[in-house]
C-alpha cells in the first residue's frame, strides 16, 4: 500500500481531553495515526450494529470536515459488551511494509521492584482443574484461561522505547502501540491475524496449539514435529477452524481452508496455523466482519457463550482489552485487525502483562501454566527481563 497522509483541520477535533496516538505494523504495511477527531465507544455486541452506526456517523462528520477517506483505529475489548476504545484520527498515514528498527534509542527501564501474579500458580491450577471438570463432563469443548503479571518499577518505563525493542525482537508479528483513555499505553506483538480485508477479498490466520521453542536446532525441530503430531493440539485447533468455517461460509463467494494446519514460528513458540482466505458475497466492512468473528475459540473457547461464562467465573480479573482485537478500518471498508495477545499495558510505573492458554479435555494444569509463562516471556524480554514467568 502506498504511503499517504490526510489531516482534518484541528478545529474539527471533538475531543480535547483524549488526544491519542496509534501505531500498527503488519506484514501488509503500517498505519500511524494521531489526534482525535471523534471517539467511538459503542460496544461491539450484536455483531457490532451500534458500533457500525456510530462509525458511519463519525465518518460522515469527518468527510464534511475535509477528510476524503476517514478511518477508525483502536481496540475492541475481549467482552464485546464493554465500550470500544476507537477513534477517528485527525492525522493518518498508511505506510508500505518496512523492517523493524535496528537500533533502540532510549533509556533502559531498569529492574522491576515488585512482581505480582494474578492468579498465582495454585490459583491457576485450581481454575484449570475446574474447567477440565466441565470439559470432561461434556459441558464445553474448549475454554481459554489466562493470567496477568503485574510489575512495578521505580521509574515509569518509556512505552515508545519498550515498543521499539518489542518490534525488533518480534519482526514477524502484528505490532501495535495504542493510547487508551485513563488506562495507559497498550503495546504488543501479536502473532495472530483475525482479519485483513481489501475489497471483497479477505484473509484470516487463526492459531491454536503451541509448543515452546528451544535453542538447540535439532531439539527445536523435534518440538515442532511433536506439535504437528499432537492429537490434543490438533483437536484444539480443529475446534477453532470448524467454527470459523461455520461463520464464514454463508458470507462467502469463495472460501479456501486448508485441510490440515501448518507451523508458524515466533521467537518463543511454535503455533499450529491455518491461513484462510476467500471473497465475500456480502458488503461487509472489515470492522463489521471482525465484530462477527471476535472472539474466536482461539481466545475464548467453544461454544462461545458457555466459554465466556466459564472465563467470567474462573478468571479473577476483568480482561478489558486483553484478548480483544486491535486494528483499523477505513470508510471504503478495508482494514486489518489482530488479536490482542503477547501484550501489556504501561501506566506510569505499573505494567500489566497478559497471557492465556487453550484448554481441552486432554490438557494438563502444569503444562498450561508453563505455556502461559513462555508466552509472557515475549513481553518480559522487551523490558529486558528475559525470563519466563514460571
Amino acid at each position: 500500500m502506498n504511503a499517504w497522509a490526510q489531516a482534518v483541520p484541528s478545529g474539527a477535533c471533538q475531543s480535547r481531553i483524549f488526544d491519542p496516538s496509534f501505531r500498527f505494523y503488519s506484514p501488509a504495511g503500517g498505519v500511524e495515526a494521531a489526534g482525535c477527531f471523534a471517539t467511538v465507544t459503542a460496544s461491539a455486541e450484536a455483531d457490532g450494529q451500534d458500533l457500525d452506526r456510530d462509525v458511519r456517523q463519525a465518518f460522515a462528520a469527518a468527510r464534511e470536515a475535509g477528510l476524503a477517506n476517514p478511518a477508525v483505529v483502536g481496540v475492541i475489548p475481549f467482552d464485546k459488551q464493554q465500550p470500544s476504545r476507537l477513534f477517528v484520527p485527525r492525522h493518518l498515514a498508511f505506510l508500505p511494509p518496512a523492517a523493524p528498527p535496528t537500533a533502540i534509542c532510549g533509556l533502559p527501564c531498569g529492574a522491576a521492584r515488585q512482581c505480582v501474579e494474578q492468579p498465582g500458580h495454585d490459583g491457576f491450577r485450581q481454575a484449570v482443574n475446574q474447567a477440565l471438570d466441565m470439559l470432561r463432563d461434556g459441558r464445553i469443548d474448549k475454554a481459554v484461561l489466562s493470567r496477568l503479571l503485574q510489575l512495578e518499577f521505580d521509574e515509569p518505563p518509556c512505552a515508545q522505547t519498550i515498543f521499539q525493542g518489542l518490534r525488533q525482537q518480534n519482526p514477524e508479528a502484528y505490532q501495535f502501540a495504542v493510547d487508551l483513555p485513563d488506562e495507559g499505553v497498550l503495546i504488543g506483538a501479536s502473532p495472530e491475524l483475525l482479519l485483513r480485508k481489501q475489497g471483497a477479498a479477505f484473509a484470516t490466520n487463526p492459531l491454536a496449539g503451541s509448543a515452546k521453542r528451544v535453542l538447540d536446532p535439532l531439539a527445536d525441530e523435534w518440538a515442532a514435529r511433536a506439535l504437528l503430531d499432537s492429537a490434543k493440539d490438533q483437536h484444539e485447533h480443529r475446534l477453532v477452524i470448524d467454527d470459523l468455517d461455520r461463520q464464514l461460509r454463508p458470507l462467502c463467494r469463495t472460501l479456501n481452508i486448508p485441510s490440515a494446519p501448518t507451523l508458524l514460528r515466533t521467537a518463543k513458540l511454535w503455533h499450529l496455523s491455518t491461513p484462510i482466505d476467500g471473497e465475500l458475497n456480502e458488503e461487509l466492512s472489515a470492522l463489521q466482519l471482525a465484530c462477527r468473528l471476535h472472539p474466536t475459540p482461539a481466545l475464548c473457547g467453544f461454544p462461545t457463550a458457555v466459554a465466556k461464562q466459564v472465563i467470567a467465573e474462573l478468571e479473577p480479573f476483568d480482561r478489558g482489552v486483553f484478548g480483544g482485537i486491535v486494528g483499523w478500518c477505513d470508510a471504503a471498508g478495508n482494514g486489518e485487525w489482530a488479536v490482542v495477545i503477547r501484550c501489556g499495558i504501561i501506566q506510569q510505573t505499573r505494567v500489566r502483562l497478559f497471557a492465556g492458554a487453550g484448554l481441552v479435555s486432554a490438557s494438563c494444569p502444569d503444562a498450561e501454566w508453563r505455556e502461559t509463562g513462555t508466552k509472557l516471556g515475549t513481553m518480559l524480554a522487551a523490558f529486558g527481563l528475559d525470563k519466563e514467568a514460571v
